[in-house]
């Protein structure tokens, strides 16, 4: 749907606190590089008395539309080395513990409307490219199709392929119909942001990282149009996910399963998934909640201002439209937690929804990979009692073509056993890195997250404190 183009930016590794996966670091924190609603701190010195604080910034709009933050906090994904990041094979991983720390920055920025949004992505790495910073154009459609080339070479031999963005049918139709208002201006923000956390956690997987197509991804100029992405929207990738499913359920052999880790680890993922998914459909309820509250705190002040405007006794008046004022301050904090809410922990609990499925999904490749030993099996044993009949029976002319058909299927059999043994043992590194990787992972978020709400109810005692004086002082 989109024809959009996306430039990619590749920043050093100390940079990459600063991704794009809500408001920006050094305009949302003051003195804390992690507080999330420093403009709202700016507006309340505490060198200055209270009331004089209450009255500098003068009155506010009634109603301040949340304007999509230009830049989001990405979390971090594997930012320590010695334990994720190779250039060669998940086999020397140990290998490599204490080896050059990950150098690459990748930012999605600057959207462009030509008919539909593109968007610019910006590389940094001291290594890996020949120059240290380049940047690119890519439609939404080179997003998707990247991940096509990239699930149908690694999933079915046991990677855990980062899942690309959902496609919006009913977003990107309010894009192209409407004009540019908040909702659509949201729209196109959380898209940027996703489209970067998707190529973080692309890159930063060891061997995704060395693949030709992303290279080319990232350092092409022009990239051939992207095909038959129209499959992978949230409705068709749900479909293709259930379809694998059932086929799994209607194999004839099932799978014994004879190995105690691989059976714990998909009952562990199975409950991971429902309570994950509960978690965020309660968090985006929160969102909606809090922007609700904004929206009703705006109501409140203007009401406030009104009924100050028309009171003839000058002390309520004054402490009326002094509560009006406060009132516009915390509708703007309710409008920053609403971001804080959804941009680092609603959006860091979607993409693990969708990572755990692609996680299922390798667990559902690993028993395609054992049906199909199997069936070698089955064939070969058949094929052995054919050749027994054919030496009972005597007939010399058949029996060479059946020890050759038996000499294949031998070695199709031991080729799936190998198949089966490589893809279990891949599977095991990947899980592995997955869990070290989602555990950092909710630890940062959860804490940055803390520590905004913390900052808000901060922000809320200095308000009301400070108008506390001009309540009294009403007779």
């Amino acid at each position: 749907l989109l024809t959009d183009k996306t430039n990619v930016l590749i920043l050093p590794a100390e940079d990459i606190s600063a991704n794009s996966n809500g408001p920006k670091q050094d305009s949302l924190f003051d003195d804390d590089p992690e507080d999330l609603f420093a403009e709202a701190t700016e507006e309340v010195s505490l060198d200055s008395p209270e009331r004089e604080v209450l009255l500098s910034d003068g009155p506010s709009p009634a109603i301040t539309p949340i304007t999509p933050p230009t830049s989001v906090i990405t979390p971090r994904i594997g930012l320590a080395h010695d334990d994720m990041f190779t250039h060669s094979s998940f086999d020397e991983i140990e290998e490599e513990e204490g080896g050059d720390s990950f150098d690459m920055h990748i930012s999605v920025s600057d959207p462009e409307k030509v008919g539909e949004y593109t968007f610019y992505i910006t590389v940094t790495s001291m290594s890996l490219f020949k120059t240290d910073e380049f940047s690119v154009k890519r439609r939404f459609s080179d997003f998707l199709g990247l991940h096509s080339k990239l699930a149908s070479k690694y999933l079915h031999i046991g990677y855990i392929v980062p899942p690309a963005p959902e496609k919006s049918i009913v977003g990107m139709t309010k894009v192209k119909v409407g004009k540019e208002d908040q909702s659509s201006n949201e729209f196109v923000e959380k898209r940027r942001s996703a489209l970067e956390r998707y190529l973080m956690r692309t890159v930063k997987h060891p061997i995704l990282l060395k693949d030709p197509d992303v290279l080319q991804f990232l350092e092409s100029s022009e990239l051939p149009r992207a095909v038959s992405t129209q499959a992978l929207s949230s409705a068709g990738l749900l479909r293709m996910v259930n379809k694998a499913a059932d086929a799994v359920n209607k194999m004839t052999i099932k799978m014994n399963e004879s190995d105690a880790w691989f059976e714990e680890k998909q009952q562990h993922f199975e409950n991971l998934d429902v309570q994950l998914r509960k978690l965020h459909a309660s968090v985006e309820s929160l969102v909606c909640h809090r922007k609700e509250l904004s929206v009703n705190t705006a109501q409140f002040a203007k009401s406030a201002a009104m009924l100050g405007n028309s009171e003839d006794h000058t002390a309520l008046s004054r402490a009326l439209s002094q509560l009006a004022e406060v009132e516009e301050k915390i509708d703007q904090l309710h409008q920053d937690q609403a971001n804080a809410d959804f941009y680092l922990f609603s959006e860091l609990l979607g993409d693990y929804v969708r990572l755990i499925t692609a996680v299922k999904g390798v667990f559902d490749h690993r028993m395609k990979t054992w049906q199909k030993w199997q069936d070698s099996q089955l064939l070969l044993q058949k094929k052995r009692e054919a050749e027994a009949k054919l030496q009972f029976t005597n007939k010399p002319d058949k029996l060479q073509q059946a020890k050759d058909e038996i000499k294949e299927l031998e070695g199709k059999v031991q080729q799936g056993e190998r198949d089966f043994e490589q893809i279990s043992k891949t599977i095991r590194k990947e899980v592995s890195r997955f869990e070290k990787e989602r555990v950092k992972d909710f630890k940062m978020i959860i804490i940055k997250y803390l520590e905004s709400l913390v900052q808000t109810q901060q922000q809320l005692i200095k308000y009301w404190d400070a108008f506390l004086p001009e309540a009294k002082a009403i007779s």
